[in-house]
């Protein structure tokens, strides 16, 4: 591939990954619109049509490792692995 294929591409990623980002925003706002209408209506779920939407709360329980790693050092590296992964960007 030459170094002018090479650009064509790259230009094309950026365009559609803006134009991801713009849809991705989008329907970030519709959903808070619906959320702060079943937050106007105090609901945890609401009917629309054939659609059910659910907004409920969630408990979960998660370890806390930067504690654990300031309480306990030692322990902490001994059950610590490295892992190996590629990582691609575009500068």
């Amino acid at each position: 591939m030459s170094t002018m294929e090479m650009e064509n591409k790259i230009a094309k990623l950026q365009e559609w990954e803006a134009l991801a980002e713009e849809a991705k925003a989008e329907a970030e706002a519709l959903r808070d619109e619906i959320k702060a209408e079943m937050n106007k209506r105090d609901t945890e779920e609401l009917e629309a049509g054939r659609f059910i939407i659910r907004w409920t709360s969630v408990l979960s329980n998660r370890f806390d490792t930067t504690t654990f790693k300031k309480d306990h050092a030692d322990m902490y590296k001994q059950y610590t692995k490295q892992t190996a992964s590629r990582r691609f960007s575009i500068a």
